[in-house]
């Protein structure tokens, strides 16, 4: 399938995802969310690739944001929607086609420019950044539009870095440099801009060594215990260890690779296993 704002190519197990609109730093509008949010779930629909590597065409950003200019030609339909209806977890339109849906397979942000107000909320809403020497993180919209971040921003970057951190980017709109962001824990790395796609594939391709099925499996007990408490007093409600059993037993001690013991079995036999990723 063509895409008209976004490139999607698969290779070596690797999904690679790029925001196409450099002449607007690879703002995302509603068009461009609906493409993506279609990406996304081909990538978790197919068997063979297991990781993805999301960036932005040309140098200058990886995504500057919603898209202003565009919003003036959305529909009446689409200018009534509120914030919750936008960013739905099944909606076409949410930021980046994935800020709020069930994506369990690992997605590497390889963010190379601007990395602002809804960029940043796509990125934060991958699992692993690398980023450019040249990268800068924000908030901005308290200051552009006279708004808030109104596609998760507002509760990922406090539970990314530290709340007075997050409170001041978020009241002022200033930006942080790559250094910055990595000194805080917001990204994983920071490397020189030629470096920077080699850097992800190599983080993929280090994560495409293990059982796809225990990787995605690991990611969502993640993803779901961050707010469950370890243990309830009066053992009510769900708690982070019931996650073994919910999501862990059901979903990777019940898969092919797990049965087959080819994880034990390579390591006795001192060889590289090889999983077949169901």
């Amino acid at each position: 399938m063509a895409y008209e704002y976004a490139l999607y190519e698969k290779k070596d197990r690797i999904a690679f995802v790029t925001i196409n609109r450099p002449r607007v730093m690879n703002a995302v509008s509603f068009a461009a969310n609906t493409e993506l949010f279609h990406i996304w779930t081909d990538f978790m629909e197919d068997p063979e690739v297991w990781t993805a590597i999301l960036t932005g065409a040309g140098d200058r950003a990886f995504c500057a944001g919603s898209d202003i200019k565009a919003m003036a030609s959305m529909t009446e339909e689409q200018k009534a929607m509120t914030d919750l209806e936008r960013d739905a977890n099944d909606s076409l339109v949410q930021a980046g086609g994935m800020v709020h849906r069930e994506l369990w397979k690992p997605i590497i942000a390889a963010v190379n420019g601007y990395c602002l107000g809804a960029g940043l909320e796509i990125a934060m809403a991958c699992d692993l950044v690398i980023a450019s020497e040249t990268a800068s993180f924000g908030m901005p919209e308290i200051r552009n539009v006279g708004s808030y971040p109104g596609s998760g921003g507002i509760h990922f970057l406090p539970r990314h870095i530290p709340r007075k951190i997050a409170t001041q980017m978020l009241l002022t709109g200033e930006s942080i440099s790559a250094e910055e962001a990595l000194r805080l824990g917001l990204i994983n790395k920071v490397v020189p801009p030629a470096q920077l796609m080699p850097e992800a594939i190599a983080l993929a391709d280090r994560i495409n060594e293990h059982s796809p099925v225990a990787v995605r499996v690991v990611k969502e007990m993640i993803t779901k215990s961050l707010d469950l408490p370890l243990e309830y007093p009066a053992k009510e409600g769900q708690r982070a260890w019931d996650l073994y059993d919910t999501v862990g037993s059901k979903k990777l001690r019940q898969s092919e690779d797990w049965k087959s013991g080819e994880g034990p079995r390579a390591f006795v036999e001192k060889r590289k296993p090889v999983w077949k990723g169901r």
